[in-house]
């Protein structure tokens, strides 16, 4: 199963995990790694990846609203998303830690506004 993949204005790719085994894959291939990831600061979040190394501000907030996007938190409440944002460096996976779950230093917080996701859902659908 693969994940999804976005595009965003800028022309550089995303990866956004599906469920917690995909999200598992995703991290997995990323630990280590300088890629910034994503994932809302409440549970029931995608994991997302920006496949560039050092991306704008700008590439963040719009993977950001990706993330939110397919995220539990929007689907829920339909308001501002809060963001954790760090690297691949920062993770690591607890070996009780169930899957989908990891364990994450580093981290930024970015709120996404309600309608930048709702711009990025009018695209999607």
């Amino acid at each position: 199963m693969g994940f999804r993949e976005k595009i965003l204005s800028t022309g550089t790719k995303i990866l956004i995990g599906k469920d917690s085994k995909n999200n598992d894959e995703l991290v997995k291939k990323y630990k280590g790694k300088e890629n910034v990831i994503l994932h809302t600061v409440a549970s029931g979040s995608p994991f997302c990846v920006i496949e560039k190394e050092r991306p704008t501000k700008k590439e963040i907030e719009e993977a950001g609203a990706f993330c939110a996007r397919y995220s539990q938190d929007w689907r829920d409440n339909k308001q501002d998303v809060s963001m954790h944002v760090f690297t691949g460096k920062d993770v690591k996976k607890r070996f009780w830690m169930k899957q989908g779950t990891w364990n994450v230093g580093g981290v930024k917080v970015i709120k996404v506004k309600k309608a930048e996701i709702q711009k990025i859902e009018r695209k999607d659908s």
